[in-house]
């Protein structure tokens, strides 16, 4: 495991997407609301390097966000 502690990961969690042309994009400003394509009772995707790998629920403890780990994703190749 000792080789393993110098390998790092990006790590994405993903609350949803949506679409939006560019110009609209640019004229937001500070408030702005993006409205997503998921709800707040869909799990999050969790990404490790651009691959899906799990998907989680996100919660507040001590005034921190954590998200918590639901279920793995199989891996096809």
């Amino acid at each position: 495991m000792g080789t393993l502690d110098n390998i790092e990961v990006d790590i994405t969690v993903e609350l949803g997407a949506t679409n939006m042309p560019i110009h609209h994009l640019l004229r937001m400003g500070r408030g702005a609301v993006i409205e997503l394509d998921a709800s707040e009772n869909d799990p999050l995707c969790i990404y490790a390097n651009g691959t899906l790998i799990a998907h989680g629920e996100v919660s507040v403890e001590d005034g921190h966000l954590r998200v918590q780990i639901i279920g793995k994703t199989s891996r096809h190749r």
